[in-house]
């Protein structure tokens, strides 16, 4: 069974924010990733790019498929995990942790709030 993390917000799409102050850490689900299989490559937005809510801001590709990466809420780029995409296993390793995709200054927080919750997602993933 695919860990769902308590303290995160979801996207049907199977990312997931974690809201740190004014910044929030976005990344795809342990579910996304055993999905996917092995991961080989990661393509990430650069630093200072806008994002619109439901637009690609990248692509993941694994030894199965390539799936688009999809903004949960309007936000400008901060940081992104140059680890990650030098080393794209690390989502496979820890899809929560060490294997995060991007941090972003959210437009509006409400969109935050619109997410899904754990318990969301979980029936989300189990229909």
């Amino acid at each position: 069974m695919s860990e769902i993390k308590k303290d995160l917000k979801y996207t049907e799409e199977h990312e997931w924010v974690l809201k740190d102050g004014e910044t929030m850490l976005i990344g795809i689900t342990d579910h996304a990733q055993d999905s996917l299989g092995e991961i080989v490559y990661l393509e990430l937005p650069t630093v200072g790019s806008s994002l619109e809510k439901s637009s690609t801001f990248g692509a993941v590709e694994s030894t199965k498929s390539v799936s688009d990466l999809f903004t949960p809420l309007d936000c400008e780029v901060i940081e992104v995990n140059s680890e990650a995409e030098n080393a794209p296993e690390l989502i496979n390793q820890s899809p929560y942790g060490d294997g995060w995709l991007i941090k972003v200054k959210a437009s509006d927080e409400a969109d935050f709030n619109n997410l899904l919750s754990p318990e969301d997602y979980e029936s989300l993933i189990n229909e």
